[in-house]
């Protein structure tokens, strides 16, 4: 089933189908115990009833009058009957309504212990027999058993109706209560219909992101839904705007080599093309890792291990940089988290360090720091270097700069690494070390962050 309506509606159907079963057969179970009970009491009062009736014969039994308490006793069709029985000789009795009927009579009764039993048959009863010790006019002690039966027809015939109008009620309440579920489910899972038909708007240009008032369960969904379509959208722009770039920034090394080939002078043209050409291979190498940095897609949940990256980096780098012999000073935990694929943060902090290593007199530090709740973590790399001149630092992370106007050595890095912080939704700043150069701040969400 490909509905989670429907699939919901079943659920929810079986299991008030199994409770409704349930309360049912207890209903029932509870009315036949309650009714047999009734019985038993009624027919305890036939024998009390026929025990006041009763009276002592010349010879000292127990004698029952002619006219019965109960007129149903007198009639053989009624139902009722009554039988009584004594230990002396042949002491039999039996009520008119049980001619031609013999009781079962139960031995071993205690006396004044009543025993409840139905008598399954052909012609079904409900027998209740009530031993009992009769004082006769001497004094002496005469045990009798009463017997007082009734078929069992009138008793079924009430449980019958009474199954029946539970049957009613319950599968009316059973169809009333599918009804509402099914309005409730459908009220229920209007949201989720609702993220359907925006996201079919979106598909058909209509819209650009999820923008509903939807429930909180919903938010970590179309939060990352929004997230991806912002993702996609930014991941074009920037290879639109790298080919564009790359186009622009190749027009002055060529119409360089263009005016050079024009002169007719070889020395010239030598010259130009020792210049130009590796200026053209720089901006070539920039646009193709910016492109390829926007073209591909990140992971928003992926955690990086920062300390053994930073400490992979700072050895290559020291290497490289050996005859300056650079102090870097790491204060990053060995189990801190870097919400970014370890490719990307390679990628970041190496361009960075690079940087850093490479204007830096004697000392760079790495910092990292972490918001108690865990929704913001910072990065920080200073060093005592020249620095980046406040009017040139916006200019060296702006996107579609030629790089022949970027800083030497500082603005291809930085313009980098600021499109992979960006792609992850974090913020690259510039500012000024305690060290006295340059400070560059990372600054991401969280890997402890929640939406929604």
């Amino acid at each position: 089933m490909g509905s989670i309506h429907g699939r919901l509606l079943l659920a929810a159907s079986v299991v008030l189908a199994a409770f409704l079963g349930l309360g049912a057969l207890g209903l029932d179970r509870a009315f036949r115990d309650s009714a047999e009970s009734a019985l038993q009491t009624q027919l305890m009062g036939q024998v009390y009833a026929l025990l006041g009736a009763a009276d002592t014969d010349e010879q000292g039994r127990m004698r029952l009058p002619e006219t019965l308490p109960d007129p149903r006793l007198s009639n053989p069709a009624s139902g009722l009957y009554a039988q009584v029985s004594g230990e002396q000789g042949n002491y039999h009795w039996h009520s008119p309504s049980a001619v031609g009927r013999n009781l079962p009579m139960i031995d071993g009764i205690p006396p004044g212990q009543p025993h409840f039993e139905y008598l399954a048959s052909d012609d079904s009863l409900y027998l209740l027999s009530y031993s009992l010790l009769w004082e006769d006019d001497a004094g002496g002690e005469i045990a009798y058993l009463f017997a007082v039966a009734e078929n069992a027809s009138g008793l079924q015939q009430r449980v019958a109706a009474f199954r029946r109008t539970i049957l009613l009620w319950l599968g009316s309440a059973a169809v009333i209560l599918l009804l509402v579920q099914g309005v409730v489910l459908r009220w229920g899972l209007k949201p989720l219909r609702a993220v359907a038909q925006d996201l079919r708007m979106i598909e058909t240009g209509s819209r650009t992101r999820l923008e509903g008032d939807y429930p909180r369960e919903l938010r970590r969904l179309t939060d990352g839904i929004n997230s991806m379509i912002q993702q996609g959208e930014s991941s074009r722009d920037r290879y639109r705007n790298s080919l564009g770039d790359l186009a622009h920034s190749l027009k002055t090394p060529l119409a360089v080599l263009q005016g050079a080939a024009e002169g007719g002078d070889a020395g010239l043209l030598r010259e130009a093309v020792a210049e130009q050409v590796p200026r053209m291979n720089d901006i070539v190498q920039y646009q193709l890792k910016s492109a390829a940095v926007a073209g591909r897609g990140v992971s928003l949940t992926h955690k990086t291990r920062v300390r053994p990256v930073i400490d992979k980096l700072v050895n290559t780098l020291q290497k490289v940089y050996r005859d300056k012999a650079i102090d870097c000073r790491c204060s990053v935990a060995e189990n801190a988290l870097f919400p970014a694929e370890q490719g990307d943060l390679l990628e970041c902090l190496g361009n960075i360090l690079e940087n850093a290593f490479k204007y830096a007199r004697t000392t760079v530090v790495v910092d990292f720091e972490r918001t108690p709740d865990g929704k913001r973590v910072s990065l920080g790399i200073g060093d005592d270097g020249p620095g980046i001149p406040v009017a040139v630092r916006e200019r060296v992370l702006r996107r579609g700069e030629r790089a022949d106007q970027r800083t030497p050595g500082q603005g291809i890095g930085l313009s980098v690494a600021s499109e992979i912080v960006h792609l992850y939704g974090g913020d690259l700043d510039i500012g000024e070390s305690d060290l006295g150069g340059a400070r560059i701040v990372i600054v991401m969400p969280g890997p402890d962050r929640q939406t929604g």
